[in-house]
């Protein structure tokens, strides 16, 4: 009888993947024979979802200088003895990471817009000098140069920079309509803010949900898999992110030393554009190489070639010394990998693989070495 019992157990089993694998078959026959509106649904689907997945992602980034604040506060409070609810806390925390973000923008444009029209004015000048000189040339061929005396005249550059800026403006408008009229661009944003700002502030409470929800539908141990490499996650993301900040200033202080000490033109708006480029590896400090060399070209033109040679100089000290020590060892990885993890991140994804892919791969790392040493302590056991 427990023969026939289990056989019968073993023939439901086998029935019922049969069953599953004919339906599997079934299902898929369908998607295919229907796959331009299977497509045009996961598209709807996808154009759903995606304020809901920026807003998580936006979070995700607030949240590493949101903590910051609010442990900060609570060191404050245990000095003077109070010790406040989290979740006010979490809401003035919130507020001085925006505050922050805002100032930060404010400090870059308002140090940025005056020495684009002192640049553009020392050129003006020197162009202006020159002038005469090279008009007489042009017109040995004939060539009308009174549109451009006429123009050199009545020449202003803060009109100059503001017309761009308003330029500028008037296309960042019409870019923002075209894509309010077919994606919804304006309206994917202001959900994506505020998914993101209802996280932070009920970041407690949506872990607490999500933590009782993956225990009561999943086995313990696949739950607890799941935690620990979404810890991980978080912890080595948010090392990453301080490790990049603190490694974009350390670059940004030593090409403002560098070209004080060289006395190079624009030192301060070089290293302010270093700091925010710094946050592409390797590469984006290249970028404000070449703004920088472009700002010394048109102020002094007979040190552009000591300015890409100074910067260039203290770039490779930063790559090779200074950005895989910070930063590598924020995210436990050694310099070797670190580089590695960017050039490979760089050319599978482009420019966000190359800023994502050096936590991403510690992450593996960390996996990779506790399994190695989990096995190596079973198969020490089982040798004993």
């Amino acid at each position: 009888m427990e023969n026939e019992g289990k056989e019968g157990d073993y023939l439901d089993k086998s029935m019922k993947e049969k069953c599953l694998l004919i339906v599997f078959a079934l299902v898929l026959f369908a998607v295919f024979y229907n796959i331009e509106l299977v497509w045009g649904l996961l598209k709807q689907a996808g154009s759903l979802i995606f304020p809901v997945v920026l807003g998580l992602v936006l979070a995700f980034v607030l949240n590493v200088p949101m903590n910051g604040f609010s442990k900060m506060i609570m060191k404050l409070a245990a000095r003077l003895g109070r010790y406040p609810a989290q979740k006010p806390v979490n809401m003035i925390s919130l507020l001085l990471t925006i505050i922050s973000i805002l100032l930060v923008v404010f400090l870059a444009g308002w140090l940025l817009v005056p020495e684009l029209i002192n640049s553009v004015n020392s050129a003006y000048d020197m162009f202006r000098d020159k002038w005469p000189e090279l008009s007489q040339s042009l017109q040995k061929y004939d060539i009308n140069t009174d549109y451009i005396t006429t123009w050199l005249a009545g020449f202003n550059a803060e009109s100059l920079i503001k017309n761009i800026v308003n330029g500028a403006g008037s296309v960042a408008n019409h870019v923002v309509d075209v894509a309010s009229t077919t994606v919804s661009g304006v309206v994917s944003a202001g959900v994506a803010i505020v998914v993101s700002v209802y996280v932070l502030l009920s970041k407690i409470t949506l872990s607490r949900h999500c933590r009782k929800i993956c225990y009561a539908y999943l086995k313990k141990r696949t739950a607890d898999k799941i935690y620990h490499i979404t810890g991980l996650l978080r912890d080595t993301y948010a090392r990453f992110l301080s490790g990049q900040c603190v490694e974009a200033i350390i670059l940004g202080l030593l090409i403002l030393i560098a070209f004080s000490i060289f006395r190079l033109p624009y030192a301060g708006i070089t290293a302010m554009l270093t700091c925010i480029c710094a946050f592409i590896p390797y590469i984006g400090a290249f970028c404000a190489c070449g703004i920088g060399a472009l700002l010394t070209l048109l102020a002094e033109p007979s040190k552009v070639i000591v300015c890409i040679i100074v910067y260039l100089v203290v770039q490779f000290i930063e790559n090779q010394f200074i950005y895989p020590n910070v930063v590598g060892s924020s995210v436990g990885l050694s310099p070797l990998w670190t580089l590695l993890a960017v050039f490979i991140g760089g050319k599978l994804f482009g420019l966000l693989g190359m800023i994502l892919f050096i936590p991403l791969a510690a992450v593996i790392y960390a996996l990779i070495r506790e399994d190695a040493n989990c096995r190596l302590e079973l198969k020490a056991m089982a040798d004993s």
